[in-house]
């Protein structure tokens, strides 16, 4: 009765841990479980948003790739941070959020039975996508060096085959943290150059670095501005997950591609939406729009947990809103420290079961974007008596 096209593909699981952490009585449960921040969206957007609702042009088709004027925001923020010409016009296409982009994007540039070469882990969302477009995903692992992860580049290189049609990275890594390196990102252009490969670039959290870590946009490397596609999105680094916009940068030979899968999807992004990302964007290529600040508190979230988490069970996250607690370390897999944690020590975390397949069912998942340093003080306390680590 099924579509042969959902083979394979399996569910997040946030949704069951989250009707699970509702279904408690417990008040004070710490909501690690999904990708959300409680930090406020820029000001801005949402006086732009509210103004949107009176804008006759806001409720309308068209355009369907997008707006001008996000458009043109879109094409300086990208060209900004990669130092790259970035032509409004025949680059840039307005999706319905990040991950309507990635889907989009696969459609446009894969075959079915193209292999597309991904991290593990690597959020499942992603995985899904691959497999949704027809395309088949293939894992090369991060391997822990010290407190980093580190992208295992003889297995990267051992990945790509006949059928290698693509690299699909996101930067920071999620749920890791990882972040690649400038080592890391020479052997990824190297690759796409030898093999002639695209590089899908999930964008959505590509500021959000912690220690000092210094930023690379892949477009920047030799040989890459001619072969990545940026897909990014308002959601993370300018906390505007209820808008649903993102945006995709490519070359201009895939735009009418691109612009012809959007609208054979969902025709047109959100109207009122889209003014609002315009600003945001415009607000941040003066420092204005809190990106800085919001960064700079999750690193705070971060450390509170890290500091209390015995080092053998947690990389710190390098990066992005999320890392991996090794319950593998304590025995167990991550389906069951999850369990634990969230009957035993009122944390709620996800599984990452499906999640990759090295580092895939040992983990579990803390998402340290929601909840402030006051109610993450103690965790460690907790969670060592959960799982019975002395």
């Amino acid at each position: 009765m099924g579509a042969d096209r959902l083979a394979g593909m399996q569910g997040i699981g946030v949704d069951r841990l989250g009707a699970a952490a509702n279904g408690l009585v417990q008040a004070d449960i710490l909501r690690l479980e999904n990708l959300d921040t409680d930090l406020r969206p820029p000001d801005v957007a949402i006086a732009a948003t509210a103004a949107a609702i009176e804008d006759d042009d806001a409720n309308s088709y068209l355009p369907f790739i997008g707006q001008s004027r996000l458009r043109r925001a879109v094409a300086a923020h990208v060209g900004r941070l990669s130092g790259q010409p970035v032509d409004w016009e025949s680059q840039v296409a307005i999706t319905a959020g990040g991950l309507n982009g990635v889907l989009v994007t696969l459609l446009a540039v894969t075959e079915p039975g193209d292999e597309v070469i991904m991290t593990d882990p690597t959020y499942i969302g992603m995985i899904n996508r691959v497999r949704l477009a027809g395309a088949v995903p293939k894992l090369v692992p991060f391997v822990r060096d010290g407190a980093e992860w580190r992208l295992d580049l003889d297995a990267l290189a051992d990945a790509v085959g006949p059928k290698t049609r693509a690299l699909f990275l996101m930067n920071p890594s999620m749920p890791s943290g990882a972040v690649l390196n400038a080592a890391e990102w020479d052997a990824v252009a190297t690759l796409c150059a030898e093999r002639d490969l695209l590089l899908l670039h999930n964008a959505a959290m590509e500021r959000i670095l912690y220690d000092g870590r210094a930023y690379i946009h892949p477009a920047s490397q030799p040989g890459l501005a001619e072969r990545t596609i940026t897909i990014g999105s308002a959601s993370k680094e300018f906390r505007m997950i209820g808008w649903r916009v993102g945006w995709i940068v490519c070359p201009p030979a895939l735009i009418e591609r691109v612009a012809l899968v959007q609208i054979s999807d969902v025709v047109v992004p959100v109207g009122i939406a889209q003014g609002a990302a315009a600003v945001a964007l415009e607000a941040d290529s003066a420092g204005a729009a809190g990106v800085a600040e919001a960064v700079a508190e999750w690193h705070r979230r971060r450390d509170a947990i890290v500091a209390e988490i015995a080092p053998d069970l947690m990389v710190p996250a390098a990066g992005g809103w999320s890392m991996l607690l090794d319950a593998g370390k304590a025995g167990l897999s991550g389906e069951e420290a999850s369990a634990r944690l969230l009957q035993e020590a009122e944390i709620a975390a996800t599984p990452m079961v499906n999640w990759g397949i090295v580092n895939g069912p040992q983990f579990v998942r803390f998402v340290f974007s929601n909840e402030p340093v006051s109610r993450l003080t103690g965790i460690g306390a907790r969670i060592h008596r959960a799982l019975d680590i002395g």
